[in-house]
């Protein structure tokens, strides 16, 4: 049986699902961002269950159809967003050749339910993993931009900024200032 999740967005997220999931006596076939799949069905009363648990970390059970969809969609592209190759295609055919259906029903569906576009979303996720970039790997901005697949410097900038309210510079800085900060308090400390 398959059983939708909205708002999983890590590894950790599986972990937490697979984790209730054995608790609950139930066997998971697999556990995937949005998606957990059982050997047997699941009752009204472990799935309340379930529910509760998986809530404590902002995780709920998705039962509509619409529902499913947008978490389908937005699973979709994180996966868009976050992959190492380059994705040649973009997001409209991308979903479309994923889901099977028109992008602009997709887009019409995905609008309605989250008040906001797909594509609004898909910077969203950019922009976040360009702020983990930023913070824990060595980047450089140029290479940022290129590996989040936006046309250039400018357009990661413009919308980096749109999105923040800080370009990635003044990020990157306030960055390195909290590191100074810190070091500063070790040495006081000595």
């Amino acid at each position: 049986m398959k059983i939708y999740i909205r708002n999983m967005a890590c590894e950790s997220c599986k972990v937490v699902v697979k984790e209730a999931l054995v608790k609950l006596n139930l066997h998971p076939l697999k556990v995937e961002l949005g998606l957990a799949e059982i050997k047997e069905d699941l009752t009204d009363a472990k799935k309340e269950k379930l529910d509760h648990i998986i809530n404590k970390v902002g995780l709920e059970i998705v039962e509509s159809k619409g529902g499913i969809l947008i978490e389908k969609i937005k699973n979709h592209c994180q996966a868009y967003v976050v992959s190492e190759k380059h994705i040649k295609v973009n997001i409209s055919e991308y979903l479309s050749e994923k889901l099977e259906r028109d992008y602009n029903y997709l887009s019409n569906v995905f609008s309605e339910v989250e008040l906001s576009t797909i594509v609004h979303y898909i910077n969203l996720l950019k922009v976040e993993r360009a702020k983990e970039m930023i913070l824990f790997e060595d980047h450089n901005l140029t290479e940022i931009a290129h590996k989040l697949n936006f046309n250039n410097l400018s357009a990661f900038s413009t919308q980096f900024k749109k999105i923040t309210g800080h370009n990635p510079t003044h990020f990157k800085n306030l960055k390195n200032k909290r590191r100074l900060a810190i070091q500063e308090l070790t040495k006081k400390k000595q």
